[in-house]
């Protein structure tokens, strides 16, 4: 970033984020451009949230036809934007529900905390190294005590088990517990993918104590593993299902779709939001959706999640241990707490990625990259892990 807008960030903007090394001012498809002109291939997509890459026609189409037409209308009115993504969503799961839509992840992730209360139980069982966000309730169900700490006492009643670990989640889930709440892959816990038969396991478990399976798709949903909403893969049956991030491909959206009982939980009165599934960000939404059909999307995040499996396991690098995820949701493991430097490497070559762990380089590109981008920064990956 350059020393005027460093200086400018440090001295207008709280702290809360750390001071950022670029200043992003355009971009174009799976590519952004900074303050000074350099380009960069953007494979984290604002952490999963650009599917469709940045200044997607139908996103700017639809974003723009609607400011001009109805921008907001508040709760206390219905629009056909969000009416009919609503709709939309639902037909997307094949099941009968509710839809409510809210700004984004975390708040998404509260609104399956309410209504897990409305059930009469306050017992929830989330995993350890989880991240559902860090609002209050969100942040008492991520599993991550440095985060907590601070900001303890947070909602309580929450048991944390270790992700992966049937036996355990199934032996906290007993007939007191309102929900389980999982990732269907760990994001922020540095894309962690559960053993089979996890998620059918622990799904099960609470089905028959009668406790709500919500799966937390914030960032697994809208095409990013391939399909739809990663749990579909598995064929599970979530009672709810937590959206934000690429749904709005940009635009603030979230959405929180309870299926069957649990979405008549929410009554008049029980939960709202002025802003959310506003009729601007639920038209980027339907314009995603459609984009999604249209280009293929779905078969292009598998078949391009492969290429990348293959190409960096074809380098064999020494210090390549996996590379993990689903789709285009991925994590290359590393035998050494390098994947920081290799991030600063990467992006003086032009490569925009995340050391999720010290150990771990997360790549969450936009859905419309190709082989041959994805190929330039499997190029670019030897001489990034050589070090300082």
């Amino acid at each position: 970033m350059s020393t005027s807008y460093t200086e400018r960030w440090n001295h207008s903007l709280m702290n809360n984020y750390g001071t950022p090394p670029i200043t992003l001012v355009r971009g174009e498809g799976a590519y952004v451009f900074d303050d000074e002109g350099n380009k960069y291939l953007d494979l984290l997509a604002g952490i999963a949230v650009n599917i469709l890459g940045h200044a997607h026609p139908r996103v700017v189409e639809a974003v723009s036809s609607q400011i001009k037409l109805l921008g907001h209308t508040s709760n206390l009115y219905g629009n056909d934007k969000t009416i009919a993504l609503a709709e939309r969503l639902l037909a997307l799961t094949g099941r009968e529900g509710k839809v409510f839509f809210c700004n984004s992840g975390a708040e998404a992730n509260e609104a399956a905390f309410k209504i897990s209360r409305l059930t009469g139980r306050t017992k929830i069982v989330a995993a350890e190294g989880a991240f559902h966000g860090r609002t209050m309730g969100s942040l008492a169900l991520t599993g991550q005590p440095p985060k907590q700490a601070p900001f303890m006492p947070l909602p309580g009643d929450v048991t944390h088990v270790p992700y992966g670990d049937t036996a355990a989640a199934v032996a906290a889930i007993d007939e007191q517990t309102a929900m389980v709440i999982l990732e269907p892959i760990m994001g922020e816990g540095g894309v962690q993918v559960p053993p089979a038969g996890y998620l059918r396991a622990v799904q099960d478990r609470a089905h028959a104590v009668g406790a709500l399976f919500v799966l937390d798709e914030v960032q697994t949903g809208i095409a990013r593993t391939g399909n739809w909403f990663a749990y579909q893969s598995d064929d599970l049956q979530p009672d709810v299902i937590t959206l934000a991030k690429g749904l709005g491909a940009g635009m603030p959206i979230g959405a929180t779709i309870a299926f069957g009982a649990a979405g008549d939980l929410f009554t008049a009165g029980s939960h709202g939001t002025t802003f959310g599934g506003n009729p601007v960000c639920a038209a980027a939404a339907l314009a995603v959706l459609d984009a999604v059909v249209d280009e293929d999307l779905l078969s292009r995040t598998k078949d391009n999640g492969a290429h990348l499996v293959d190409a960096v396991t074809a380098l064999g690098h020494p210090l390549v241990t996996e590379v993990r995820g689903e789709g285009m949701l991925r994590a290359i493991g590393l035998s050494a707490d390098v994947a920081g430097t290799a991030q600063n490497n990467l992006r003086d070559k032009g490569f925009l990625v995340n050391a999720v762990a010290p150990n771990a380089i997360r790549l969450a590109p936009p859905l419309i990259v190709d082989r041959a981008q994805l190929d330039t920064f499997v190029a670019a990956l030897p001489d990034a892990l050589k070090g300082e």
